[in-house]
């Protein structure tokens, strides 16, 4: 007898079946992605922004990764795919983390690996430190582990090389501050030029970047990362490096300016199953830039 009611046949997918999956945390619908190797520990990939989307990771990194490993693509609320709430209320690190470990027991996996990209280090930090057992590798790309050492750095970066600019980044904060400028007044109107100039070594990186991420018109809307700064992300230091026991790969683009190598450097060098990997002439977005190099390091790692 043929059934009067079929569920949707993405209903009937098993989460880790490849292809595009929904769920349901704290009341939001979020989107991931399964693809790559049938096997093996699931990798999630926690993208930047905040508020990015994974589109562009998953069409410069997706395909070398992918041939190696099983990748999670996951958007964060906000972002992307996923459900994009108004209220600032439904954004949080500590709701960003939930999202993952809800994610985690979609999967219905033990234990998953994390790729974070800049601001998805710092939810791969959280989580990994309040869920130590369920992480077999992390790797930080790009991170952002200390991020007023890494506005001093790009204060002290502007001193040696605009003093103009630095005056105006500087003008009415404290002796002794920290962060001791403030960047983002270092040339009025121009925020966004000045975040690509310190981020690309070449600015076609940027276009090509840019225009994954606002392919379907999935551009980052700014929800998330309008509330994540409103609570302080400027501030945001991880400060218990001894808690994440699980082993840590660091990877650091030598002229990355505004995630900084040297506060990774830093990190890395206090963690007790740290790994600092810089790649020289490359910037924030590694993957793009060199996409097969990216691919090997981390899975080397990630399968290690």
């Amino acid at each position: 007898m043929t059934p009067k009611f079929l569920l949707p046949l993405a209903l009937l997918a098993a989460p880790l079946t490849p292809g595009e999956h929904r769920f349901q945390s704290a009341g939001v619908t979020l989107w991931y992605k399964v693809a790559g190797a049938e096997r093996g520990v699931p990798v999630v990939f926690l993208h930047g922004g905040p508020g990015q989307g994974s589109m562009s990771f998953q069409r410069y990194a997706g395909p070398a990764l992918e041939r190696r490993l099983r990748m999670v693509y996951l958007d964060q609320r906000g972002s992307g795919r996923s459900e994009r709430p108004k209220d600032q209320a439904a954004y949080s690190m500590a709701i960003l983390v939930e999202d993952v470990e809800r994610l985690r027991r979609e999967l219905g996996a033990e234990r998953i690996a994390l790729v974070g990209h800049s601001f998805g280090t710092a939810i791969g930090m959280e989580y990994a430190a309040k869920y130590p057992d369920r992480v077999t590798r992390l790797v930080l790309a790009a991170g952002i582990p200390d991020i007023p050492a890494m506005i001093d750095a790009q204060c002290e970066r502007l001193g040696r090389t605009d003093a103009e600019a630095y005056a105006r980044a500087s003008a009415g904060v404290a002796a002794g501050a920290r962060p001791r400028c403030d960047p983002f007044r270092a040339y009025p109107g121009k925020n966004q030029e000045y975040v690509n100039r310190n981020m690309f070594p070449d600015l076609k990186t940027a276009a090509m970047v840019d225009e994954a991420d606002e392919a379907d018109g999935l551009k980052n809307s700014g929800e998330l990362s309008r509330a994540m700064f409103d609570q302080g992300l400027l501030q945001y230091r991880f400060a218990r490096p001894e808690a994440l026991t699980m082993p840590v790969l660091v990877l650091a683009g030598a002229q990355d300016h505004q995630a900084v190598a040297g506060p990774q450097r830093a990190f890395a060098a206090k963690l007790p199953r740290g790994r600092y990997v810089e790649y020289a002439g490359r910037g924030h977005f590694m993957w793009v830039e060199d996409p097969e190099r990216f691919a090997r390091d981390v899975a080397a790692f990630v399968g290690g």
